[in-house]
C-alpha cells in the first residue's frame, strides 16, 4: 500500500497513519526464529544486568507470600517455568539515592549524585565494572553495554547503566547490526591495518595530553589538582582499553551464524520493540556462549522513555495516578517484559554446560531503579526486582525475599552478592553491609 494513501468523502481527505502494510516486506520485523545451541563450550562465571524503566504496576507485581511456598503473583505468573530458578526481591532500595528517573544512574552503583560538594552530579563505578576488572583480561570484551539509546544520554537520564572508577558513563550500543558485526564480523587485512593505525593514533594524542596537562597542574590549586588528577585517571584508562584493542586484532572473532536474528529491528519503532528487545537478548547469549564477554548491562529503555509490546506510551502510563485502567495496561506491559525475560532464561536453560544448564552459571538480574508506586509516585523504595540463574556458583532461587521497604538491606547487599559469586574478593560495595541473606 501507497505511504501516502487517505480517506476521501465529502470532499474531505484524512490522511491514514503508517500502517504496516505500508511497509516495504523486507523492512517488517518478524517473530524471531532464532534457536539456541545444544552445548556450550566451557562453563564459565557470567552476569547480566536487565534494566526496564518507570517502575512496575507495584499491585500486581508483589507476592503476597514470603519464603519457599509464596504464590505468583498475576504478574509474575508468566515466569512460572522457571520459578525454581529465580528469586523475588521486595522492599530493596538504594538508602543513598534519589530514585524517580535517575534510577538508571545508580541502579549498579547505589551513589548519592550530588552528594559530592560543588558537583550536581558525582557518580561511582557501577558493579559490572568491578566484575569487568576482573574477568576482562581473559575476554575480547570485558564488558558489554546495550540500550535502546546509543551513547551516554544525559546526566539523570542513563543511556547506559554502566560507569567506570571515576564515575564515567561508558557509552551503548543500540544497533542489533553494529552489536553483531562488533562481536562476530571478521575484519579483512586492510580493516585491521586500518584499526591498527586508528590505535597508534589515538596513543599518540594520550601522550600528548598528558604532557599539556602535567606542565598545567603545576600552576593550579589543591582543588583543581585532584580534578587534574582524576583526568590523569580517565587517561590511564583509556591507554589500557587501547591497549586491550590492540591486543585482540588479530584473535580471530569467532563464527557465529546470524540467520534468524532480527538485525535490522529498530528500538525507537513501537511495531519492531518485541523482536528488538529478543535480538539484543540473542546477541547476549551469543556473546556470553561464545566468551567474548562475561558481563553485560542492558538498559531496554532509558528512564522516561520505552514502549509496551504493542508500542504503548510506557512512561505516560508509569504516571498512572491510582487509575484503574492506566493500572492495567502498566502490568500488560510489565508482563510484556518478564515474557522477553523469560525466553532468554529458556535459551540458557536448553544450552547443555558440562553437563549442567548454561544458566546455572550465569546471573541475571532484572528491575528498576524507581517504583511507580501505588499512585504513580517515583519513589527509590521498594523497587521491583528478580535475580536468576548462578545456582552453580551458589545463588539459591524458589523463594519470595521480602523486606519491609522502611528498614531493609540496601540494594548494594545485592550487588555485592553477585560481585563475590564471580570471583572477585571485595567485601565491600557502596554502602552495602554485607551479603543478601537467603540469596546465596
Amino acid at each position: 500500500m501507497d505511504r501516502r494513501a487517505a480517506l476521501r468523502g465529502l470532499g474531505a481527505c484524512v490522511s491514514l497513519p503508517l500502517l504496516e502494510a505500508m511497509l516495504p516486506s523486507a523492512l517488517r520485523a518478524a517473530p524471531s526464529q532464532f534457536k539456541p545451541l545444544a552445548k556450550s563450550p566451557k562453563a564459565q562465571p557470567r552476569a547480566i544486568f536487565c534494566y526496564v524503566p518507570n517502575g512496575v504496576n507495584i499491585l500486581e507485581w508483589m507476592p503476597k507470600e514470603a519464603g519457599k511456598g509464596y504464590a505468583l503473583s498475576p504478574t509474575l505468573d508468566v515466569l512460572a517455568e522457571h520459578r525454581a530458578e529465580f528469586s523475588v526481591l521486595t522492599g530493596l532500595g538504594h538508602p543513598a539515592s534519589e530514585g524517580g528517573h535517575s534510577g538508571a544512574d545508580t541502579w549498579l552503583t547505589g551513589a548519592k549524585l550530588n552528594g559530592t560538594p560543588g558537583k550536581d552530579y558525582a557518580n561511582s563505578i557501577s558493579a559490572d565494572q568491578i566484575m569487568a576488572e576482573k574477568h576482562g583480561a581473559e575476554t575480547r570484551l570485558p564488558s558489554l553495554e546495550l540500550a535502546d539509546g546509543s551513547g551516554t544520554g544525559s546526566a539523570g537520564h542513563s543511556h547506559t547503566l554502566a560507569f567506570n572508577r571515576n564515575g564515567i558513563p561508558l557509552p551503548a550500543e543500540n544497533s542489533p547490526q553494529r552489536v553483531f558485526e562488533r562481536l562476530f564480523v571478521p575484519q579483512d587485512a586492510g580493516s585491521r591495518a586500518a584499526t591498527l593505525k586508528r590505535y597508534a593514533e589515538k596513543k599518540s594524542i594520550l601522550d600528548s595530553i598528558r604532557e599539556d596537562a602535567k606542565r598545567l597542574n603545576g600552576q593550579l590549586g589543591q582543588r583543581d589538582q585532584q580534578k587534574m588528577d582524576e583526568y590523569f585517571t580517565s587517561v590511564r584508562e583509556t591507554e589500557r582499553r587501547v591497549e586491550r584493542m590492540e591486543d585482540w586484532v588479530d584473535v580471530p572473532k569467532p563464527e557465529v551464524d546470524q540467520t534468524g536474528l532480527q538485525l535490522g529491528s529498530q528500538p525507537g519503532n513501537g511495531h519492531d520493540r518485541p523482536m528488538w528487545v529478543d535480538v539484543m537478548l540473542e546477541l547476549s547469549y551469543l556473546a556470553f556462549l561464545t566468551d567474548t564477554t562475561r558481563v553485560i548491562t542492558f538498559e531496554w529503555s532509558r528512564e522516561a522513555g520505552g514502549y509496551g509490546g504493542g508500542g504503548e506510551n510506557h512512561h505516560e502510563l508509569s504516571h498512572h495516578g491510582g487509575d484503574a485502567g492506566m493500572l492495567k495496561s502498566l502490568a500488560k506491559i510489565d508482563r510484556f517484559h518478564l515474557e522477553r525475560l523469560g525466553r532468554f532464561l529458556s535459551f540458557l536453560k536448553a544450552t547443555d554446560e558440562e553437563g549442567r544448564p548454561m544458566l546455572d552459571s550465569t546471573m541475571v538480574m532484572f528491575g528498576s531503579g524507581m517504583n511507580s508506586g501505588e499512585r504513580g509516585e517515583h519513589s527509590p523504595k521498594n523497587l521491583p526486582l528478580i535475580v536468576a540463574g548462578g545456582a552453580g556458583l551458589g545463588l539459591r532461587h524458589g523463594q519470595h525475599l521480602a523486606h519491609d521497604p522502611e528498614k531493609h538491606p540496601p540494594l548494594s547487599n545485592v550487588l555485592l552478592t553477585m560481585i563475590q559469586k564471580m570471583g572477585v574478593e571485595n567485601d565491600a560495595f557502596q554502602d552495602a553491609t554485607g551479603t543478601l541473606t537467603g540469596l546465596a
